[in-house]
């Protein structure tokens, strides 16, 4: 069974940096695009960067140019950089397969708040 757990999330001011990680388990991680997602207060989970098994990435027009997603798969895990961060991005973060046919089961998420 597919096991999802992200890490890295914190409090930052406006103009910050974080690392967030996703480690998976349980899987042939290698073979799945893979995605960040968040999903602020009141606001449906969104998709803001993804990046397929050879590493084409593509991204969310709020986040593009500050966010950087990459991944390890040797340690199934996938990483976004966020760099100039903005209080509207504030939210919980998750990651799970890109394609929703493939999703795993949410974990529970890293929180990042953005606040001076």
């Amino acid at each position: 069974q597919v096991q999802l757990v992200e890490s890295g999330g914190g409090l930052v001011q406006p103009g910050g940096s974080l690392r967030l990680s996703c480690a998976a388990s349980g899987t042939i991680f290698s073979i799945y695009a893979m995605g960040w997602y968040r999903q602020a207060p009141g606001k449906q989970r969104e998709l803001v960067a993804a990046i397929s098994s050879g590493g084409s990435t593509s991204y969310a027009d709020s986040v593009k140019g500050r966010f950087t997603i990459s991944r390890d798969n040797a340690k199934n895990t996938v990483y976004l950089q966020m760099n100039s961060l903005k209080p509207e991005d504030t939210a919980i973060y998750y990651c799970n397969t890109e394609s929703p046919r493939t999703y795993a089961a949410w974990g529970q998420g890293t929180q990042v708040t953005v606040s001076s």
